[in-house]
């Protein structure tokens, strides 16, 4: 992800975790809090308890990945949060992709997929 689309500061983690909303996955959380800009931004956390520094790296990049891919479809104006959770470690890269298009659906952050019309 490029710079400028990536949430960074102490405070604003704080600020969405205090004044956002929160959307639950067993995989991961998300948290938004709209940020009135023109583009919405992302930032990650990956606690201790998923492992060392090497499987918790891992995770992020995963994670990071898999939002990457969804971006394009995300409407704009948020700061996200995404918060890994134990079982990420263990899950393919498949579903955590099928995670986060369920958490930017429930946020109301991303279409629903069109379903195929075959005639």
């Amino acid at each position: 992800m490029e710079r400028r689309y990536r949430l960074r500061g102490r405070n604003r983690f704080r600020g969405i975790r205090e004044r956002g909303q929160r959307w639950v996955h067993p995989l991961a959380v998300l948290g938004g809090l709209p940020n009135g800009l023109d583009h919405t931004r992302c930032g990650f956390i990956v606690g201790r308890k998923l492992g060392g520094a090497v499987e918790r790296n891992r995770i992020r990049r995963r994670l990071r990945e898999a939002v990457r891919l969804s971006y394009q479809h995300m409407l704009p104006g948020w700061d996200l949060v995404w918060i890994a959770r134990p079982p990420i470690g263990q899950a393919d890269f498949g579903a955590i992709v099928a995670a986060v298009g369920y958490l930017l659906r429930q946020a109301g952050l991303q279409p629903p997929p069109e379903e195929s019309r075959h005639a």
